[in-house]
């Protein structure tokens, strides 16, 4: 099948087997390796993007299962909240060995795309789709609080 898709704002269109997961599109088809493979059985989290304003586990999504012209966002994107996100991760010292980070962040930004003042319970929702081994909850839910105090304008 043929498929027109925004990754990152960027237009492809692309010749692709309808079966094909998102996940491996991005990362053996446009060299998009920040979504982690995980467990592949949708998880864990670590394979997620945002799709068209949704976060997904992009190992368990058909290429067909996409609508025409779907936009996704992967932890590759300049999205301000992203941006911001990396950040903020970095500087919370909420990287510790990175293999759920992308997914960390991705989740971030879906929530605080749709709800820019989330509570901390709320944050705790948001991020429960995925899974961190290294423990590092309280620096990643700090990080995240960051960002939504700087992008409501509380320092």
């Amino acid at each position: 099948m043929i498929l027109e898709i925004f990754i990152n704002e960027i237009l492809y269109r692309e010749e692709v087997s309808p079966e094909k997961r998102l996940l491996d599109f991005l990362r053996d088809d446009l060299g998009y390796m920040g979504s982690k493979k995980g467990c592949e059985q949708g998880e864990c989290g670590a394979c997620s993007v945002i799709v068209n304003q949704r976060l997904v586990n992009s190992c368990i999504v058909l290429m067909a299962q996409l609508p025409e012209r779907s936009r996704v966002l992967t932890i590759e994107s300049d999205e301000p909240i992203i941006m911001s996100l990396k950040e903020a991760f970095v500087e919370q010292g909420a990287i510790q060995c990175g293999a759920c980070t992308p997914g960390m962040i991705l989740a971030s930004a879906a929530l605080l795309l749709k709800n820019s003042n989330p509570s901390e319970e709320e944050i705790r929702v948001g991020l429960s789709g995925v899974l961190c081994r290294c423990g590092g909850y309280p620096k990643i839910l700090g990080a995240v609080e960051v960002v939504r105090d700087n992008f409501r304008g509380v320092s």
